[in-house]
């Protein structure tokens, strides 16, 4: 592997390291030793290299190929098939419609799901987040009690012309009541093949540094749909990446990481399986009178929808949706 003063300045310098980190398995350099001054968004462990450890603190990123069996993710895209069609019905589970289709066209099948979320119900789903291999890596993050907080299928459509197809930049956080964020992370892995062509992940590397920003509905064509916000006064200039991932490839990123996603420019839907975790020692904040105090109000009105509760606060709802994954329970 080069050494980081070989490799070039700037974002050719990103492409360059990030292609090696990885491209490689786990080197036998371990980080076991304490760096109390060094490292601030991973924990000592045994899993990741010296390298690794590096590049996240740096980028606030890390895919690892080849995490997830293609034998799981087909599983995975059965049940979410089964889902689309209601076949399987889940109580509170939130299967969100492509605003591009009219109710009068509208089918139940999965050409008409953009995603569905909050499927911690559905055994054979909910199963992606207590993957072993996944969660060793987790828990280089969060610690060795880990909380499942929010899960999520995405189906991006191809793009109706319309660019609906589309995520905006933002942050996870801005959905979130818990700190701190340092001890938060989101596994995010690739069904099939994604690349610029079906609207791969695109990541502001080092954003994870900054603060929460503020987040509202973009003004696209088209529109989006409910909740999907996104950051208006981001550098528009910052240096991006775009997540070229193999199926099985999971990425794991920081909830302040300023990412999205662009169009799916092919015929196909595109579809990524995640969860966000978050260390069991974390704690619920209250929001109101901050940056976050808007989409509070929207979750509680999908949370009083979807499951019938009576709540003013955002916090509630992500208790009711955690699950215990590894360890024990203690502040969440």
């Amino acid at each position: 592997m080069q050494s980081h003063s070989s490799l070039p300045r700037g974002p050719g310098r990103l492409a360059v390291l990030q292609r090696h980190l990885v491209a490689v398995p786990v080197s036998s350099k371990k980080s076991t030793v304490s760096h109390p001054t060094d490292f601030q968004y991973t924990l000592d462990n045994d899993v990741l290299s010296l390298e690794q450890r590096q590049f996240y603190e740096e980028n606030g990123f890390l895919v690892i190929k080849n995490m997830v069996s293609a034998e799981d993710l087909e599983n995975f895209r059965k049940v979410f098939e089964s889902i689309c069609k209601k076949e399987v019905s889940v109580p509170g589970l939130v299967a969100v419609r492509d605003v591009a289709i009219p109710n009068s066209e509208y089918v139940p099948n999965q050409k008409a799901i953009i995603r569905i979320q909050d499927f911690q119900e559905v055994p054979e789903l909910f199963r992606y987040c207590t993957l072993p291999q996944i969660l060793k890596y987790v828990e280089c993050f969060t610690g060795p009690n880990i909380m499942a907080m929010h899960t999520m299928l995405i189906n991006k459509p191809p793009d109706a012309g319309k660019k609906t197809s589309r995520h905006p930049m933002h942050q996870d956080l801005h959905y979130f009541p818990v700190r701190p964020a340092d001890r938060m992370v989101c596994a995010w892995t690739a069904m099939e093949r994604i690349d610029r062509s079906n609207g791969c992940l695109v990541v502001l590397p080092g954003t994870h540094k900054g603060t929460l920003k503020q987040h509202d509905y973009p003004e696209w064509e088209g529109g989006v749909n409910k909740m999907y916000h996104g950051i208006r006064d981001f550098d528009p200039n910052n240096p991006r990446v775009h997540l070229v991932m193999e199926k099985g490839d999971t990425v794991l990123f920081h909830p302040l990481l300023i990412h999205g996603s662009g169009m799916n420019r092919t015929a196909g839907f595109r579809k990524a399986i995640s969860c966000h975790y978050a260390s069991a020692d974390c704690n619920y904040i209250d929001v109101k009178g901050t940056i976050q105090e808007g989409i509070e109000k929207e979750v509680v009105e999908v949370a009083e929808k979807n499951y019938g509760t009576k709540t003013n606060e955002m916090k509630d709802f992500w208790i009711f949706r955690r699950r215990l994954v590894k360890g024990m329970t203690k502040n969440l």
